[in-house]
């Protein structure tokens, strides 16, 4: 079926544009939802006014999608899990409790698409989840999944911690072997010196033989 885009359909078109989509999806989804119309005679003369009011719409979004972003960047949210012992969770983490957790916290509510994760989360830990709102608009939280009966802050408190000692142990950490290599090649070449040295001494300082009359 041919529409005319009454508003913009993410990843379809924008609002003012005509295309040709499917009977079903033009039937059970964008005209009952008023976001595009048959391509009769009256709608197509009314494409301009379409693509100006969805641009308008759409300058409006981004900037209300900006002050989401600002409101959520850096928000800390933390879900409870069953796990085994070996920190694997019973069931998983979804974009849809993350968004719904979060929700919780702030008061703002996402869509679940809108959450960045490419699979579930299977384990306990602590992740920075990124959010795609709008095209060129993101944020990121950091979520932190723990096991039912544990305390969620001293989880993440020896994260860091351990975090921290590996960054430590990198910075600070020599080979050994480069350093005892360089050590033994000094050493060779401090021996070989000195032994020269004497070689040189010895023949300077023994008295040469004189034959006797």
């Amino acid at each position: 079926m041919r529409v005319v885009f009454i508003e913009d359909v993410e990843g379809v078109a924008l609002g003012g544009e005509v295309k040709e989509v499917k009977n079903g999806f033009a039937r059970n989804y964008l005209i009952p939802k008023n976001l595009a119309a048959p391509a009769t005679h009256n709608n197509l003369q009314r494409m301009h006014k379409f693509s100006k009011d969805a641009a308008v719409s759409r300058a409006q979004r981004l900037d209300d999608m900006k002050e989401i972003a600002n409101t959520l960047e850096g928000t800390e949210v933390t879900i409870e899990m069953r796990a085994g012992a070996n920190n694997r969770l019973y069931g998983s983490v979804t974009g849809t409790m993350v968004a719904d957790v979060l929700a919780e916290k702030t008061g703002v509510s996402i869509e679940r698409r809108l959450v960045q994760l490419d699979d579930p989360i299977r384990e306990v830990g602590t992740y920075e989840i990124p959010l795609r709102l709008y095209a060129e608009v993101s944020a990121s939280i950091k979520l932190t999944v723990y096991a039912t009966g544990t305390d969620p802050f001293e989880m993440v408190a020896e994260e860091d911690e351990n975090q921290e000692q590996t960054r430590i142990s990198e910075d600070t950490d020599t080979p050994e072997d480069v350093i005892e290599n360089d050590e033994i090649v000094d050493s060779g070449e401090l021996i070989s010196q000195s032994t020269d040295s004497e070689q040189g001494k010895t023949v300077e300082d023994d008295p040469e033989e004189t034959p006797q009359e």
